[in-house]
């Protein structure tokens, strides 16, 4: 472009050179001549002006000229002050949030079928698996379960506890479970037949060892024992059901309401916090959890083609079409984005001025000047050709 814009100027040059020896056979090169003489004007007075912002016009000294150069260090100040007032402001990025519809956008990009969104997603993807596999595996390791451990320490779970036992048999959930206690029992029975038998005879006295009645006894106590767990399991009426269903909702109680029950079970879940082999099974629980985050962040399309992807579109079109859920995220968006704005924007605008103050004088020139220097050619080219459009009407005007 100034290749351009010198040209122009140059050929206006050429013109008017070439008018100017023509003219008295053509007097009608005159108007020629004051178009090429007028061009030349403009262009001289524009090139000098775009020149004299960069640098100095011919390497001399001209004052008021390479303007920015000279100020560089106030053209920092009016960009940070510039971003801190339009950009920075709490206020101001609170307004300009609110008419961006954040949890809808996530919202349409969770509901994306498979395959569509491919850029965004692979790409946070990697940068998921990335830094998953980058952070040391046994520090964060180690301060995920030592994390969990805490919060379980904190948290009371007698009430929680008490709270689903007590939901379960309301709902009658817990029935499944007594079932499966009782066939338990009863497999339980028929293993250890032998054992029982062997308890009573060593247990029997010589007088019914002798009368035989050992054996016998044996054969009561096993065969009530089968009626038992039977009758319990077809009778959902029987007293021995309803017993232990009563203690149930007596232990759900207790665990909401008891102190003594409730600290009793405070202390088994901080021994069982202490025991090294829940340690181990955490461990081996955020190893799991981790390589299957590694799995699914490698491969995007497929975890949203199973189950955590119908999990992902449901999110997303609850997101989407629940105005009180939509409305709550976007305001907790502009909150936070303000927050930031407020307690980092003066870091930001700081570092805009001093970065700015760091640069040499050519440095910032020359940026300046690549990027808008495009447009202050035009300018030149502009003014070459305005500048003889004014001359020929003036000649004109003239010549009247």
């Amino acid at each position: 472009m100034k290749a351009a814009a010198t040209g122009l100027l140059l050929v206006m040059a050429a013109v008017f050179i070439a008018a100017r020896q023509f003219e008295a056979a053509l007097p009608w090169l005159g108007y020629v001549k004051a178009f090429a003489e007028a061009a030349m004007v403009g262009g001289l007075a524009d090139w000098f002006a775009v020149t004299a912002l960069f640098r100095h016009p011919l390497g001399l000294p001209i004052p008021h000229t390479a303007i920015i150069p000279r100020n560089k260090d106030r053209i920092g100040e009016a960009l940070a002050n510039f971003l801190r007032e339009n950009f920075l402001i709490a206020p101001v990025v609170a307004r300009r949030m609110r008419n961006i519809d954040l949890a809808g956008a996530v919202g349409r990009f969770l509901q994306a079928p498979q395959g569509q969104e491919t850029r965004i997603r692979r790409g946070a993807s990697r940068l998921i698996a990335d830094l998953f596999e980058s952070l040391d595996d046994e520090r964060l390791g180690g301060l995920v379960k030592s994390s969990i451990a805490n919060r379980l320490r904190k948290m009371e779970v007698s009430p929680l506890l008490g709270h689903a036992l007590a939901s379960a048999i309301n709902e009658d959930r817990h029935v499944p479970m007594l079932e499966a206690a009782i066939r338990w029992t009863a497999r339980a029975l028929d293993a250890n037949e032998g054992l029982i038998r062997e308890m009573v005879h060593k247990r029997a006295n010589w007088v019914l060892k002798l009368a035989g009645l050992d054996a016998k006894l044996a054969d009561a106590i096993v065969d009530g024992l089968r009626k038992l767990t039977a009758d319990m399991h077809t009778d959902p009426a029987h007293p021995v059901r309803i017993k232990i269903e009563e203690a149930l909702a007596q232990l759900a109680n207790d665990l909401q309401t008891n102190p003594d029950t409730r600290e009793r079970v405070e202390a088994m879940k901080v021994e069982l916090l202490d025991n090294k082999s829940v340690s181990l099974w955490l461990d081996t629980l955020w190893q799991k959890g981790r390589e299957a985050m590694i799995r699914a962040a490698r491969n995007p399309d497929a975890a949203m083609a199973g189950k955590l992807g119908e999990v992902l579109q449901s999110m997303g079109q609850s997101l989407e079409q629940d105005p009180r859920m939509k409305g709550a995220i976007n305001m907790f968006a502009r909150r936070a984005v303000a927050g930031m704005a407020a307690s980092y924007g003066g870091s930001i605008v700081k570092l805009v001025s001093e970065t700015v103050r760091r640069w040499d004088a050519q440095t910032i020139t020359n940026r300046l000047e690549a990027a808008v220097g495009r447009d202050l050619q035009y300018i030149r080219i502009n003014g070459t050709l305005v500048g003889g459009m004014v001359g020929l009407i003036l000649h004109s005007l003239d010549s009247l």
